[in-house]
């Protein structure tokens, strides 16, 4: 194939392959509902795209059958003209995790999977590797500071991908080590009941490769059948196979700690970013690279880990630092399940104890807000604070009776919701202290602004 078409080549998975096919020297295209920075850089990168759905847009040479391999994401709709016609066209056509599963082949897999957390895990497993073996490639699902993207390219067979549980697209891989963070309730459009999430991640568990291990967090109770494989646990401070100890809160919300491994104890370590998420996070990274090294005959070099830990700059949308004064803090996160927004809101809590927190939250999914609104809720009582924005619905339509106010109504601190436009002069006009933004939309295209008037008052 000469020609790699993307129908949604703008999602942060779908543009990792795209980047990929453009090194290996392929024409690349696709189409994308809005233009976004990762659009616009692809662009600059050498891929065409358009953001109207409409067969005339596709580049002539992308409609010689022969010569074209389309992919498309699970969130492009059947009705979609362009995927319509390639279908009855009779083009080869992939889902985003069946060429995922093909770029795979041959290498030493080290996949991260969980309905949280698996994105700074991953990335955290690409930095460690680049740093022992000096190689190592990674498909991520956030853009990775130290990487500055969401694909490296390197020598050497371990390959790191963030495999995701939407559409059970991490069933297409075939790991030789893997990472389970969570199996919450999430995706429930999808399955329908949290057992069978549980199920999907037991059946991805099961696909680790025979002589293959499992990292599994600690209090996640799976059903796996895998008799080919050796399960470690992972905990942020609790005794098992990998867990953190003596942890000490430094300046700036920095942690220092050492790690507990099954061939003794990694002293001294200090990881790069905050929050005692990320700690845990370190963890299940250590562990999947100490299996790797194991697997290749090999020991951990502990003072080029504790180097890399103390170098990882994060994700963007991770904890992500906008403002940090005395006077005002405002951080940006991705997270948009009630399990994360604890974890983060508790990791902030302990970094400014005695700061007033105020929570802003952009709910996404309609299906995901009315399966879960409670437990935002809950999550979002954890600040002293909380602004709530209207529901981002991605590849939804509105449900009845499903808006941000069935959330609202249930949170037990002051809660206003306001239009995304109005953030920025609404947090102005707010007593604010340590600010975090959430979510999985738009809600990242106010950072600028909210950081803005935010400094105002620093």
């Amino acid at each position: 194939m000469k020609n790699i078409y993307f129908l949604g080549i703008g999602g942060i998975g779908m543009s990792a392959l795209a980047r990929y096919f453009l090194h290996e020297g392929m024409r690349v295209a696709g189409y994308d509902r809005t233009c976004t920075p990762l659009t616009e850089r692809l662009e600059k990168e050498g891929a065409e795209v358009h953001y109207e759905d409409d067969v005339e847009l596709i580049p002539r040479e992308m409609l010689v059958k022969e010569e074209t391999m389309v992919v498309y994401t699970p969130a492009i709709p059947e009705d979609h003209s362009e995927y319509r016609y390639f279908l009855k066209e009779g083009f080869r056509i992939e889902k985003r995790s069946q060429m995922l599963g093909h770029l795979s082949a041959g290498k030493y897999v080290m996949a991260v999977a969980g309905t949280h957390g698996k994105t700074s895990t991953t990335t955290l497993v690409a930095w460690l590797n680049r740093a022992l073996t000096g190689g190592g490639s990674a498909f991520l699902g956030g853009i990775s500071k130290n990487f500055d993207s969401n694909l490296v390219l390197g020598e050497g067979r371990r390959l790191a991908v963030e495999a995701d549980e939407f559409d059970r697209s991490f069933l297409r891989l075939y790991p030789d080590v893997a990472v389970i963070t969570s199996a919450d309730a999430d995706h429930l459009d999808i399955y329908g009941t949290h057992e069978a999430v549980k199920e999907a991640f037991a059946q991805f568990a099961d696909q680790i490769r025979k002589g293959g291990a499992l990292i599994l967090k600690k209090g996640v109770e799976l059903d796996i059948h895998n008799e080919g494989i050796t399960i470690y646990r992972y905990a942020y401070d609790e005794e098992c196979d990998f867990y953190a100890r003596n942890v000490e809160l430094l300046g700036g919300g920095l942690y220092r700690y050492d790690v507990v491994t099954p061939d003794g104890v990694v002293e001294n370590c200090r990881l790069g970013v905050p929050g005692w998420v990320n700690i845990e996070n370190s963890v299940a990274a250590i562990a999947s690279v100490w299996c790797a090294a194991k697997a290749e005959g090999v020991a951990l070099d502990e003072d080029r880990l504790r180097e890399a830990l103390a170098g990882f700059s994060g994700v963007k949308r991770r904890f992500e630092f906008w403002v940090n004064t005395p006077r005002q803090v405002y951080m940006d996160d991705y997270a948009h399940h009630p399990r994360e927004l604890s974890a983060t809101l508790t990791s902030v809590r302990r970094m400014f104890p005695e700061r007033k927190i105020t929570a802003v939250f952009q709910p996404h999914l309609y299906t995901r807000t009315r399966d879960l609104y409670r437990e935002f809720a809950e999550a979002l009582s954890l600040a002293d604070e909380t602004v709530l924005l209207p529901i981002y619905p991605a590849r939804e339509e509105p449900l009845e009776g499903i808006r941000t106010e069935i959330i609202a109504e249930r949170i037990g601190v002051p809660c206003r919701i306001v239009e995304r436009e109005q953030l920025a002069e609404t947090l102005y006009g707010m007593e604010t202290d340590v600010v975090v933004t959430f979510g999985a939309g738009n809600i990242d295209a106010c950072c600028s602004a909210v950081a803005e008037k935010l400094k105002l008052k620093a």
